[in-house]
């Protein structure tokens, strides 16, 4: 099997305040639009808010967590805190090695903001070895 892409679909209960959470107060950017959608760019991968929304018999909950890498924690804390983004979980180091910071759009799906510490293993070039 190939993957070609990949992208995280969101089906919100209330289409446009999550539309603005993705949009205005995390602050991602628009990949493209459609009749029922929006597509953002989240680094090399894409969050689409899909605008049919969920079901009364829909599962709840999200079973998993939107991953996002940022260049720092705090950095990222402070600037989602400005923009009134309520943090879930303060940066920290955790015991793995990344910096971790979380946070839940308006559906309650968590995002996770990893900064990946320059003496991390994920950094490594393995090519040499």
């Amino acid at each position: 099997m190939e993957i070609l892409s990949s992208r995280v679909i969101l089906r919100p209960r209330d289409y446009e305040r999550t539309l603005g959470f993705y949009r205005d107060a995390l602050g991602l950017a628009i990949a493209r639009e459609y009749p029922g959608g929006t597509v953002f760019f989240a680094g090399q991968s894409l969050i689409e808010v899909a605008g049919h929304g969920r079901e009364d018999g829909d599962p709840a909950g999200f079973a998993g967590a939107i991953w996002l890498q940022v260049r720092d924690c705090g950095d990222t804390a402070a600037e989602l805190a400005l923009r009134g983004v309520a943090i879930d979980r303060a940066p920290k180091r955790e015991p793995w090695g990344l910096v971790e910071m979380w946070v839940s759009d308006p559906d309650g799906v968590p995002l996770v903001f990893v900064e990946i510490p320059a003496n991390h293993p994920l950094r490594r070039d393995i090519r040499g070895d």
